[in-house]
Order: C-alpha cells, then structure tokens, then sequence
C-alpha cells in the first residue's frame, strides 16, 4: 500500500514538473525589472543584473526592463515573461523565491524558495537568488512556438509609415511611463515668458479681424528644451512636450501615451484611445 502511494506521489510530481516545463516553453524572453518590491532602490546589491545573468546562463534570453529588444518582442510583448523576485519572511535566514508571470500578469511558473543563513544583505541575497535558481538549471528549458499563450500582436499598418509609428509606441510605451512629472505650471510660464517665440513678438497687435483670427487659431509654436522642445500656443502656454527619438521627426508626447510624426508637410499625433488607433493634426511652428 505505502509503495503503490509513494509511486502515485512521484508520478505526480513528474506529470508537474513537465507541464511547467511545458508552459515555460512556450514563452521565448524574460524580461527583469529595474528594482524588486522588497529593495530599497533599482538593482541594489546588483540583485536584478544577476537575475538576468542567471536566466541566460541556464539557457533563457533575458533583458533587463528597458533594453533595446527584439523586433518580434516589440511586437508582441506576450512573447515574454516578466521575473519577480519575492522575499518572504523568516527568522535568522533569508529567502528569495522567483516568480514568472506572462502579459496578463497570471503566473505562469513559480521556483522553489532559495535560503541562506548569511547575515550580510549582499552575499545573502546572491546565495538565496542562486539556490533558487537551481532547479531552472536542470529543468530542460527549449522555446517552442505554442498556441496557448496569449498574444497582442500589433495589426497590420496601412502604410509604411504608420508601421513604423506603430512599433516606436510599443517599443517605448515603458520609456513614457519612466518620464519624469511636468515641471509646476508657474516654473513652465516662467521659460515660456523668457523665451517666447519671434513670431508671437513681431505679430501686430490688431488681429482682430477674421482672417488674422484664422491665421493664428491653432498654431502651435516649437521651443527647444532639454532632450525635445515644448509646443506653446500664443498666450503662450504650454500645450504640449515633445521627446526626441531614435527616429527623424518622430517624438514622444510627454504626459500622454502617444507619438508625434512629420508625414509630409503635415505634423501628426497618433495615439491609442481604447485599443482604436485615432490621429489629430497638429499646426506646429519650429
């Protein structure tokens, strides 16, 4: 009797090993955050760099949050799965267990808990992360392509030049999300006053009239600042902040989640409201 339950226990634990070595196949990245929940600040102890060193050690492609990724990554960020690290409680030792979730945030593969006894932070985080890591170094991880994990692949462009738009929003949506808060209202008037654009200074003061009215209605006027420019109206307020790219006459709209592009001589912001891709025309000045 005890041999016939200890055979169905190992057969069990085989039939879950293979399935968690099944569901970790079909996802081909790792992506690392910058700083786990339990540290006080991005990769202390270099916790998070030997997390990404581990995984592509034992056979992974991991890339640290905000790395350049790959084209099919960009893409469709399903292909990845994001690493979490937790810390759990306990007395006199440290443990670290490591958390595999995919684009939905469901958790998809979870290790056992690594520990040490080591007092110091640093060496105890290292030995408890490497404990825990042992059993992905024997568990026979190979990507192959499965229907089963979930998608989000981009559609089709319409234009080339749309499809290029398309993957700069999505290979630096993470980048909008780590810009830093706008500068107090006051500050902004402040630069915009200092700097104000030779066009609104040389405009004659009787604009009045219906046709100096549509001349200037809209127009948006280009101010360099650090790393892009700020679009100004003629009040002038602050309208708009624009980032540089990698791209010619591509830029990130600051504060909000989309992308400004020359297409012609016409500039144009794109953005997604609701999972529907919609553009506004934008009447800029540089």
């Amino acid at each position: 009797m005890k041999a016939k339950f200890f055979t169905i226990i190992i057969a069990c634990l085989m039939a879950t090993s293979v399935f968690s070595q099944a569901s970790l196949n079909d996802y081909k990245y790792i992506i690392i955050p910058k700083k786990y929940e339990f540290l006080k600040e991005p990769d202390q102890y270099q916790i998070n760099s030997l997390t990404k060193f581990l995984f592509n050690k034992y056979g992974f492609q991991a890339f640290m949050e905000g790395e350049e990724y790959p084209e099919d990554l960009n893409k469709d960020r399903c292909l990845a799965l994001t690493s979490d690290v937790i810390k759990e409680s306990a007395f006199l030792k440290t443990k670290l267990q490591i958390v595999l979730k995919n684009c939905n945030g469901l958790t998809v593969y979870t290790t056992k808990v690594g520990e040490t006894r080591e007092k110091d932070f640093a060496r105890a985080y290292n030995e408890a992360l490497r404990d825990a890591f042992q059993e992905l170094e024997t568990i026979g991880y190979t990507y192959t392509p499965s229907s089963n994990r979930p998608t989000n692949s981009l559609p089709a462009a319409k234009t080339e030049t749309r499809t290029e738009v398309a993957e700069e929003i999505q290979q630096l949506r993470e980048e909008i999300q780590s810009l830093k808060q706008e500068k107090k209202e006051e500050a902004v008037t402040v630069v915009a006053q200092q700097d104000k654009p030779k066009a609104i200074a040389e405009t004659p003061k009787n604009t009045n009239t219906p046709d100096a009215k549509k001349e200037f209605s809209g127009v948006l006027y280009a101010q360099a600042i650090e790393n892009g420019f700020q679009l100004v109206d003629s009040s002038p307020k602050v309208v708009y902040k624009i980032k540089n790219t990698s791209m010619e006459n591509v830029f990130l709209v600051e504060g909000k989640n989309a992308t400004l592009y020359k297409k012609g001589n016409t500039w144009i912001m794109e953005y997604y409201d609701n999972d529907v891709l919609k553009q506004e025309e934008l009447n800029i000045k540089f």
